[in-house]
């Protein structure tokens, strides 16, 4: 019996946050134990060859020029946001970066949704601004904080926003090869910033780690795109985004941290704001 759509893009939101946060948990190991743009090349070369494998298994139709193109702008997108969003987080501001960058990232694709395909309903609309409240919480330490790094942050978030977009736009001419042409760019922004920096790859110990990391990232983004096909995009893109709460989870459960209050209040806003965000 197949899926309705309002719930066929629920469970592929819900799949590609949980794909997502275990790929940036997954990731956030293997960069504890390597040069970070190491891991972004090998995670994006992982990514590319399994997208062209399952492209070619499936049999996917080549995408349009103007899939290339929305997925060419999205792996610039994507390539330039994570350097500002990394080093957003290296200058010691955590608190400010990680939840303006989150939000910013999932209310971009809202607003782009209200002009393209109008506004959702009431019950979504308090959905989708509970969930983009919890973003806020799950990704926000407890603690007083200082606001350096804010404008790296906005960069950041605009950069990742417009991904989803221009993602979104893509895979409207199919999945596979959009996603291919994507992780495509982004392994060359990344590789070009790994050579400035004179970067190593990661070592063999820490290759399962980052295979892990793209496959999962990719699926994440697949996801993204099915769940954008069925159903609208600011729905699509504040359930995907939601990954910080299994991140968060995952870290509590394998590395025994601890949820602070904040992230727990996030996670239990989330948990409400899913059935909302699936009313129609």
């Amino acid at each position: 019996m197949p899926l309705s759509s309002g719930f066929a893009t629920v469970v592929f939101g819900l799949s590609s946050a949980v794909s997502f946060g275990t790929s940036d948990f997954s990731g956030g190991i293997a960069s504890k134990r390597a040069q970070v743009f190491g891991v972004l090349t090998v995670a994006r070369f992982c990514g590319l060859v399994m997208s062209v494998a399952l492209a070619v298994l499936t049999r996917e139709p080549l995408p349009s020029g103007r899939s290339v193109v929305w997925a060419c702008a999205a792996g610039v997108a994507g390539g330039l946001a994570l350097p500002a969003f990394y080093r957003a987080l290296a200058i010691g501001k955590m608190g400010i970066a990680a939840p303006v960058t989150s939000v910013l990232s999932a209310a971009l694709p809202v607003v782009a949704a209200a002009f393209t395909e109008g506004l959702p309903g009431g019950i979504q609309v308090a959905g989708l601004l509970l969930g983009i409240s919890a973003l806020w919480f799950i990704s926000r330490p407890e603690g007083k904080v200082r606001p350096e790094g804010l404008g790296l942050a906005l960069l950041a978030g605009v950069g990742f926003g417009s991904f989803l977009v221009f993602i979104h736009q893509a895979g409207a001419g199919g999945v596979y090869w959009p996603m291919a042409a994507v992780l495509a760019v982004a392994f060359v922004v990344s590789a070009g910033i790994l050579g400035l920096q004179q970067g190593r790859l990661p070592g063999l110990r820490v290759l399962p780690l980052v295979a892990v990391a793209g496959v999962l990232d990719t699926f994440g983004n697949v996801f993204f795109l099915l769940a954008g096909r069925h159903g609208r995009l600011d729905v699509a893109a504040v359930l995907s985004s939601l990954y910080p709460a299994v991140t968060v989870l995952l870290a509590r459960v394998i590395l025994r941290e601890r949820i602070t209050r904040l992230q727990a209040a996030g996670i239990t806003a989330a948990l409400i704001a899913v059935p909302l965000i699936a009313a129609r």
